[in-house]
């Protein structure tokens, strides 16, 4: 079952990296980067579960704080220029 949701959650960020490239407005763009880290932080979990290896839990916690800070240093651009 959680091979089932990592592949599904994998194929789901491929449809988010599709709104990233051709998304038409620049907000469109960050959530679609937003879901891909988000996403990617859910599938290091489950696979931390699944191969019983707790460094993952450590990398996914740096990977969401790292994406979160990511995604609000964007947000701030485009009113600056």
């Amino acid at each position: 079952m959680i091979r089932f949701t990592v592949i599904f959650l994998s194929i789901t960020s491929l449809l988010s990296l599709y709104r990233v490239i051709f998304g038409p407005t620049i907000q469109d763009r960050l959530v679609g980067l937003n879901l891909i880290a988000t996403k990617t932080t859910v599938v290091m979990v489950l696979l931390a579960v699944l191969w019983d290896q707790k460094i993952f839990l450590d990398v996914a916690l740096v990977y969401a704080i790292l994406g979160y800070v990511g995604i609000i240093a964007i947000t701030k651009y485009p009113r600056k220029g």
